[in-house]
Parts: structure tokens; C-alpha cells; sequence
């Protein structure tokens, strides 16, 4: 697998994506290290004077009036580590904490933390060989940096705490020994460096943002399917509508479901003399909604990409001014805003969806397909309590997507007296997009087989393919069975992000640099 280049201050986040999707190995762009290697010298050269200077001659938080004599420097910085390593709870994902390190490249990649290279070197390493860090995913308020999940990763480079390798966790020390790698011996700040900063709750943030995007896109593919399904119209797709209002991610919901419905025959078989004159909200105003939601993930987007390629820890080197000063780029509200930001957008993407699902099971809603969506209802149930599972779903993630950002807690005695809440505002979303993809799962099996209804007429070539698709992996539903590995099945499509591809809704979340 090739490896990812990362260049401090303008990495991309598809580049992120690939590491996070493929977990692709990591390395800064060679040409940061000269101002990597300055900011270091200016450390090197603080600690061996006489000024008090926070974290690097000091103690920390509400101890930062503690001076620390030179010989204790390499003392502190592991102590440091190993004292803050106090994260519960279940082991972060391996996609997410590789993820969280090559972020914490891209910060110390910017020349203000005032690292030696070797630290760089070793975590590009880790990354390389496949030691990734087990890392709780409890214990952070997201403010002062992710302080306990980061002290997790740095233990393993010193040679404690945990790590996976080769599918096996055993200790940090016995997971570098594999790979040939050796412990590093901290100094004068770097441990500091390593653990303040926004990396653990940027990482989940993103992982979030990246499946919340994929959701959106299968969120038009489905809502394609489901407006044939129910013989719903297309006059609201009209491209004149879309540019009144103005808005970029309506516009773009609309000009993809046009092409995706194209040339359907089950829309043209109705558009004289149909008697409806309008459709339901959930079907009328996809381009809104959805595009909305689109819209307010590219803002998300924006804000964890200026952060991913931020200079998150403290205190920071200025170089030009000959300064290391103290500020506050470790609290992460960015993060939390965008985490709350992205939660909406899961919610509301699944609210409509799920009045999707509900119509397409009602056959006073549905222009006449059969109740539930089986041949033979009432001896059959058909998909009746898988529409139930969405609403649950639905309502779990309305209460999920209440801001965190809103909360805040004095921590470390006063000192740290207004924290952000991002990290677990962040690993919200996991469980978030998963609701979703279900949601959008059970609203494809229902669209697909209510298509199948409206036989002879075929949908669009495009949509025919991707109902070629999914009965691939799962058949018609002809009499009731056991339905739990159907529904798996469909979110796991839906995850894959394989039939938004084929059918053609490739909206980007980035522009073209």
C-alpha cells in the first residue's frame, strides 16, 4: 500500500480519508523538517536556561509553578505520560487511532512543538509497520488537549501501555521489540507536545464527517428508489426551483437524482393523469433537506480540515519572534461544533428517510403497492416491524444529536475552568452513522421491492443496476423468514458506499485544489 504524504498546514482531507478507509501508512512531506528541527533547537536551548517556561522547566496545569531542575527534564516528560494514561472504557478503534497519529504528524509537521525528528521518525514508523496503540476511548473533556487518549498512544512509544500488532495486543514495549523499533526517551517538552492537542477528538470527528458523507450520498440513491417505488413525480426536481432558492447542496441533490431517475419508465408511465398533485414532504423536498444537510457537513468539513493541519499543543514556538509562549490552540470547540454539526445532519438525513420508509409500507400513501410490501399481506407481515427498527433508530439518534458542545465542567482544580466536550461529542457519530445506514438500509430493500411492483415498467438503467445489485445479496421477499441478516446486509451495502458510486451520486465534499 503506498504511503500517504503529508504536507503540514495543506493536507487534503481525502488524503485523511485514504488513511482512515485503507489505513494507509503516514509520512510528513521532508520539506517541514527544517523548521521541525528549529522550533527543537529552541527547547533544547530554553530548558538549559534559566526562565521558567511552562512544560519545559515547569510542572503542569495547576503545578506549572513548579520549577523543575535540568537533570529531572527526561524524569518529567515521562511522568507526565505515564500519570495521564487514565482512559476507560472500550479500545478506539485501529482505523480511528491510526488516523489520530497521522494528525498528530501534521501538527508537530507545522515547526511550533519543538520536537526532535527522531519522535517524528518513530511515530511514521509505527504507522509503517502496523503498531497501533490501544487507546480507551473514555476520559477526555476535550481541553487541554485529548490529554488521557494521547498519553495512551506516546506510552507505547516509550515502551509502556498497550498496542495491536499482527492482530495480537501485548505491551507497547514487546509490540515495538516486533517491528524492530525501540522506545524513545522523551525530552525536554515533547511529552507535552504529544499529548496536548485536538488529534484523538479530530480523528473521530472526521471518521464521522467521512461515513456521515457517504450516508448523504445514499441517502439520494435511496430516495431515488423510493420516489419510483411510490410512482412520486419529479416536476420538484425542475432545476429552476433549485436555482430561485439558491442554495449549493440543493442544487446538487437535485441535478443528481434527475440523472439518476432518468429515462424511468414507471415515472413516464404517469406523468397525464395521475390525480395526486403533490407528493409528501419526505418525497418533495429531498433536494432541500438533504442538500441542507450536505451544505452543513461542507461547513463541518471545512472547520476539521484547518484542525487537522493545526498547530494544537502548548506552549507553542514562534519561531520569527524568538518566542515559546503559552496559549490555548489545545481546547477544542472547533471540534465540538463540528462534531454537533455533523450529528444534525446524521438526524435529519435519517429523520426524512425514515417518513420514507414509513410511506412506502402504507398503501394509502404508497398509490396502491401492497401493505408492507408483501404479495400476501396478512398471512405475511412482510416488512412491517423493520419500518418500527427505523423509527427507533430515528428517535435514538434525535436524542444523540443534542449539542455537546453546550456542556462544560471545571477540571484539574480550577485551572482548566471551561472544557469543550469534543471527544465524546466526536465518538457519537460512530454510533450515529450506523443507526443511519440501517435506516437507509431498510428504506433500499423496501424501495427495491416496491419497484419490483410496478413490473413490466422498469426504473432507470441506472437504478436497474443497482437493484441488480442488491438482489445479488438479497432476495425478494416473497413469504416472511428470518429478517435480521437482511437488514445487515442492506446497511452493509449501504456502508460500503459502492452503489451511490455506481448509480451516480458523486457529489464531493472538497473542491479541486
Amino acid at each position: 500500500m503506498s504511503t500517504v504524504t503529508l504536507r503540514p498546514g495543506e493536507t487534503p482531507l481525502s488524503d485523511l480519508e485514504t488513511i482512515f478507509r485503507r489505513q494507509a501508512p503516514a509520512m510528513l512531506d521532508r520539506a517541514c523538517r527544517s523548521a521541525v528541527e528549529t522550533a527543537a533547537g529552541a527547547i533544547a536551548a530554553a530548558a538549559a536556561g534559566n526562565e521558567a517556561i511552562y512544560g519545559v522547566n515547569t510542572g503542569f496545569g495547576k503545578l506549572a509553578s513548579v520549577k523543575i531542575a535540568p537533570g529531572d527534564t527526561e524524569t518529567l516528560q515521562r511522568n507526565l505520560i505515564l500519570s495521564h494514561c487514565c482512559g476507560v472504557g472500550d479500545a478506539t478503534p485501529p482505523a480511528i487511532a491510526r488516523l489520530m497519529m497521522a494528525l498528530k504528524l501534521l501538527s508537530l509537521g507545522r515547526g511550533a512543538s519543538g520536537v526532535r525528528w527522531e519522535l517524528i521518525e518513530l511515530i511514521e514508523a509505527m504507522l509503517a509497520r502496523g503498531v497501533t496503540p490501544i487507546v480507551p476511548a473514555q476520559g477526555s473533556v476535550g481541553a487541554s488537549g485529548d490529554l488521557a487518549p494521547l498519553a495512551h498512544m506516546t506510552a507505547v512509544m516509550i515502551g509502556e501501555g498497550e498496542a495491536e500488532f499482527d492482530g495480537k495486543v501485548m505491551s507497547g514495549g514487546k509490540a515495538l521489540a516486533a517491528v524492530g523499533l525501540s522506545p524513545i526517551v522523551l525530552g525536554a517538552k515533547e511529552g507535552l507536545a504529544l499529548i496536548n492537542g485536538t488529534q484523538f477528538s479530530t480523528a473521530h470527528a472526521l471518521a464521522g464527517l467521512f461515513d456521515a458523507w457517504r450516508n448523504a450520498r445514499n441517502a439520494i440513491l435511496t430516495s431515488c428508489l423510493t420516489t419510483d417505488a411510490i410512482m412520486g413525480s419529479t416536476a420538484p426536481l425542475q432545476p429552476e426551483i433549485h436555482a430561485l432558492r439558491g442554495h449549493r447542496g440543493q442544487i446538487e441533490v437535485a441535478a443528481a437524482m434527475r440523472a439518476i431517475m432518468a429515462g424511468s419508465e414507471i415515472r413516464e408511465s404517469h406523468r397525464e393523469g395521475d390525480a395526486r398533485v403533490q407528493d409528501p414532504y419526505c418525497i418533495r423536498c429531498q433536494p432541500q433537506v438533504v442538500g441542507a444537510c450536505i451544505d452543513l457537513l461542507r461547513v463541518a468539513a471545512g472547520t476539521l480540515r484547518t484542525e487537522a493541519n493545526a498547530a494544537t499543543d502548548n506552549p507553542l514556538v514562534l519561531a520569527e519572534s524568538g518566542l515559546i509562549v503559552s496559549g490555548g490552540n489545545f481546547h477544542a470547540e472547533p471540534v465540538a461544533f463540528a462534531a454537533d454539526q455533523i450529528a444534525l445532519a446524521i438526524a435529519e438525513i435519517g429523520a426524512i428517510a425514515q417518513r420514507r420508509v414509513a410511506l412506502l409500507v402504507d398503501p394509502t400513501l404508497s398509490f396502491d403497492l401492497p401493505p408492507f410490501l408483501t404479495p400476501e399481506p396478512g398471512l405475511n407481515s412482510g416488512y412491517m416491524i423493520a419500518e418500527v427498527t427505523t423509527a427507533a433508530l430515528m428517535s435514538e439518534n434525535k436524542h444523540l444529536a443534542n449539542p455537546c458542545s453546550t456542556d462544560s465542567t471545571p477540571t484539574s482544580a480550577n485551572q482548566e475552568d471551561h472544557v469543550s466536550m469534543a471527544a465524546h461529542g466526536a465518538r457519537r457519530l460512530h454510533r450515529m452513522n450506523a443507526n443511519l445506514s440501517r435506516i437507509l438500509g431498510v428504506e433500499m430493500l423496501c424501495a427495491v421491492q416496491g419497484i419490483a411492483f410496478r413490473a413490466p415498467l422498469n426504473t432507470s438503467a441506472s437504478l436497474q443496476q443497482v437493484i441488480a445489485s442488491v438482489r445479488t445479496h438479497i432476495d425478494a421477499l416473497a413469504q416472511d423468514r428470518y429478517l435480521a441478516p437482511d437488514l445487515a446486509k442492506a446497511a452493509a451495502l449501504i456502508e460500503g458506499g459502492t452503489l451511490a458510486d455506481a448509480a451516480g451520486a458523486d457529489i464531493a465534499m472538497e473542491d479541486a485544489a
